[in-house]
């Protein structure tokens, strides 16, 4: 009797047991092991996701690769948080969603990264083959929502093409400027094991080309020559010097000509402040006065007027898309190519030819900016630091500014915090911004700060929101302190959508002005204490650096996050918003 009841006990299956299976079916293997070993191949070692049935094999096989997944509440989060993480690592970043709304929620994430020109690899479940037009579970037509949202988006639609097309869409987001892609994988294609040998499996390095173009070779001496016989030249650098880390060429050129530098987007922190080449407060009038404007990486949106506020004898573009060149303005030389490429090769050929004459002239030319950079200061430091009650925005991000190291990585995120932030807040070093880019999507600085801790865990990340934009994804600061990457989140509160709230109050009057923008009064200090964070209510300007430095400590003591509850005054705005820039 014994005996028969111990036959008739299911067998179990343990560890050892799995792993003895997969050694005896090692040249088997499954889409998704296939996914994880072509995204190790790429250089990712981290994935963002939200489960879902249609892709749990690609978490398999991440397992197997040694590929970091973080789990995240939204997967609006997690596609920013790939964009942030490819921004801070200058390599692909990868969020992976299961079918219909998980692809759908992450919508913002990548339409912010491809107007970012970020790149990022977004890969999304599918309905069975055999299920194809039947109505499955989650079922939507993801490639026709992604195809305008990316530079590349297709299905895969055998297992043995897999690492096949994942390296296609890697190479599409880093071909020319770069952006995102999407792959939809259906789930019997990820699920199937088919034998490795028939597996397309490209072999790292040996399926890309360099992308450190310089353009026509005889553009770069027409470039040369102008700057030559400029005396009042000025360089606008903008998100692609970063991203694809020309940086240091872009300052070694700045140096060895004599030339000031200003940046936008994620080129902030290029130089530090300070430094006698960095430019910021200054650039209409430098605009307005220079001979020759150079542009390197940024395109003529409504960041820059759409070219038409640049009034210059010569105005050069330099862009990684060809496309991009000449958009909206006339230029008087394009050149396509590689950021730190074309400024290397530019500095070659121009600075052993720099006249003493020119560069003495340069250098009196930056002097007259430098005074115009103090008067401009000077005239922002009363708000600065304005002891106003409520609390003045701008004295929220003077005091940011103040706090900042090296070592701090700032995010804006909102709108008119974002715009304010641009006043005050000086990066310390490369790297050191992020922003949302020209989509000014709100809700990035949750999925930025964690990916920014991820990617650079000794270094500090202060996100500085408004409370609309916290609120839209602040539950994932549970995901960065889960995974060991607590930030300190400050949040400019005056309960309101302010930036559309003036223009409301402009166009309709007061009486109408606060429809549709009002938030509740939310004392957010109490949101990070659910899971063991720290916060704090600042409703005092003196209050604010302490408050700032008892987060750091916090954050450094207890590993996880802190938040700063800044109570500003909702009838203050920026500039821009009262004039509407952000329209015209």
């Amino acid at each position: 009797m014994a005996q028969a009841t111990a036959a008739a006990k299911p067998a179990t299956t343990t560890a050892d047991d799995t792993l003895k299976q997969k050694s005896r079916d090692a040249n088997v293997i499954s889409g998704g092991h296939l996914v994880a070993k072509a995204l190790k191949a790429e250089g990712v070692d981290t994935i963002f996701t939200l489960c879902g049935g249609h892709i749990i094999d690609i978490y398999d096989g991440c397992l197997d690769e040694g590929i970091r997944i973080v789990d995240v509440r939204h997967e609006q989060t997690a596609a920013h948080a790939a964009d942030g993480y490819a921004r801070q690592t200058g390599k692909l970043g990868c969020v992976v969603t299961t079918a219909g709304p998980g692809c759908t929620n992450a919508v913002t994430g990548i339409a912010t990264a491809f107007r970012s020109e970020s790149p990022v690899l977004h890969i999304g479940g599918q309905s069975a083959l055999n299920q194809w037009r039947m109505g499955g579970l989650q079922d939507l037509p993801h490639v026709d929502i992604m195809r305008p949202i990316t530079k590349f988006a297709s299905t895969v639609m055998s297992t043995e093409r897999v690492a096949d097309m994942v390296s296609m869409a890697a190479r599409e987001c880093f071909a020319g400027a770069y952006g995102p892609s999407y792959l939809e994988i259906p789930r019997d294609v990820l699920d199937r094991e088919v034998d490795l040998s028939r597996a397309v499996l490209p072999k790292p390095g040996h399926y890309r080309a360099s992308v450190q173009s310089i353009g026509d070779p005889n553009d770069i001496e027409k470039l040369a020559d102008i700057l030559l016989n400029s005396e009042r030249p000025a360089i606008l650098f903008g998100q692609q010097v970063w991203a694809a880390r020309g940086h240091d060429e872009a300052v070694a050129l700045l140096r060895g000509l004599d030339i000031p530098g200003y940046f936008n987007g994620g080129s902030r922190g290029t130089l530090p402040p300070g430094d006698p080449h960095h430019f910021d407060r200054t650039r209409s009038l430098a605009f307005g006065k220079a001979d020759v404007i150079v542009i390197i990486g940024t395109p003529f949106d409504f960041r820059m007027g759409y070219g038409k506020r640049i009034s210059v004898p010569t105005l050069v573009q330099v862009d990684m898309d060809y496309r991009t060149v000449g958009k909206n303005r006339d230029v008087a030389l394009g050149i396509v190519g590689h950021p730190g490429a074309v400024c290397a090769a530019l500095l070659k050929a121009a600075s052993r030819r720099l006249k003493n004459d020119r560069r003495q002239a340069r250098r009196q030319w930056m002097k007259e900016l430098q005074a115009a950079e103090d008067a401009a200061l000077e005239k922002l430091m009363p708000v600065f630091t304005s002891d106003q009650s409520p609390i003045h925005p701008y004295r929220v991000a003077y005091e940011i500014n103040e706090f900042l190291t090296e070592d701090t990585i700032y995010i804006g995120d909102g709108g008119d915090v974002v715009t304010i932030s641009a006043q005050a807040v000086r990066p310390r070093g490369p790297g050191n911004w992020m922003d949302p880019g020209a989509l000014g999507s709100l809700g990035v600085g949750t999925g930025f700060a964690m990916a920014a801790r991820l990617a650079h865990p000794k270094k500090e990340v202060l996100c500085y929101y408004g409370d609309g934009s916290f609120g839209m994804t602040a539950f994932d600061m549970e995901t960065a302190d889960r995974f060991g990457a607590p930030y300190i989140a400050v949040i400019g509160n005056n309960s309101a959508m302010n930036q559309i709230r003036y223009g409301q109050i402009a166009k309709y009057g007061a009486q109408r002005g606060n429809i549709g923008n009002k938030l509740g009064d939310m004392e957010f200090s109490h949101f990070a204490r659910q899971w063991g964070g720290w916060g704090i209510e600042v409703r005092e300007a003196a209050k604010i650096a302490p408050a700032l430095r008892q987060a750091r400590e916090q954050v450094a003591k207890s590993g996880k996050s802190a938040v700063v509850n800044v109570w500003v005054d909702p009838n203050e705005y920026a500039p821009g918003t009262k004039n509407q820039t952000m329209y015209k």
